[in-house]
This record gives C-alpha cells, structure tokens and sequence, in this order.
C-alpha cells in the first residue's frame, strides 16, 4: 500500500504507472511496439547465450564488465548476441550488457510518468534478481517485490472483483 510507483514487466509486455498518495494512477505508460525487455526477449537472450534463466541471472550478477547491447528488438538482439559470442566475447558481459540495456529503457518510461519511491516491482521479471538490483540502483531506491511478483496482476483483479461485487 505505501507504493507510489508501480513497475510490472511480464512475459509480453511492461508498464509503468505512478500512483497519487491514495494509490490512485496518475498517468500510466505502456510497451505497444515489442516485446523488448520482457521475460520472452530475456528467455530468447539466455538462449542466445547458451544460458537458463537462472543461469543468465548469475552470469549477469557476477561480471564487474559489460557490453554494450544496441538493439533492443528481441529479432536484432539475438542477432547481435549470436555475432558477440562468435566474436568470443564475454558471455557474463554479454549478459551483464543486456540487463543494463533493459534498466536504462525501465528507468527512461519511470521518468516519462513521474515516478517517485517507493517503486514496487511486479511481474515474472522480478524475480530477476540482477534487474531488480540495477533498477534499484538507477532509480536511487529500495524496491519493493512481493514474494510472488508473477501473480500480483492476478491477484489484483481477483480482489478488485471482490470488493465490486
């Protein structure tokens, strides 16, 4: 309840809102062009890498180096994945460089709706941990992430059902 942000990025989509102090939305933004940044565009990414989830979490969370990812459309940055790794570049760079892309477009669409702390995080994607930490850090605040983020929307609408009826 004290959230006056909420950042949720799911399977397909992400979207940003910020809320008044009565947790009411005060403007709401959302990706309508791709999946960029979402948990497909990372599942195709750890492909990419030869890496799980779980894996290109780890790999992501342990380099200290990065490389910079310049596409963001899932079809030209596994492209461009694919041609770094043939180049025998890092693969934890690599990794490390596809989670500070996505942070910097997370931090960019939290600015372009006001967001202000506390922010939580919901959505199967917070349960990247190397994300949630990047974010945090960018957006100068802890963040907040329910024990379950992948089933928050669900729960939501289940109560907003409850209280209507």
């Amino acid at each position: 309840p004290e959230a006056r942000s909420i950042l949720d990025i799911g399977g397909q989509d992400t979207k940003v809102i910020s809320l008044d102090e009565n947790g009411r939305i005060v403007d709401f933004e959302m990706n309508d062009k791709c999946a960029a940044g979402t948990g497909k565009f990372l599942e195709v990414m750890a492909r990419a890498l030869g890496y799980s989830l779980e894996e290109f979490v780890e790999a992501a969370e342990s380099s200290d180096q990065s490389v910079t990812i310049s596409s963001m459309c899932t079809v030209f940055a596994e492209s461009e994945v694919t041609g770094l790794v043939h180049r025998g570049e890092n693969r934890p760079a690599i990794a490390r460089g596809l989670v500070e892309s996505i942070s910097k477009r997370v931090i960019t669409s939290l600015r372009r709706v006001g967001a202000t702390p506390p922010l939580a995080f919901a959505g199967g994607v917070a349960k990247n941990t190397a994300l949630a930490s990047l974010i945090a850090q960018k957006f100068d605040s802890e963040i907040l992430i329910p024990e379950e983020p992948q089933i928050i929307g669900a729960l939501g609408a289940a109560l907003s059902a409850l209280h209507e009826s």
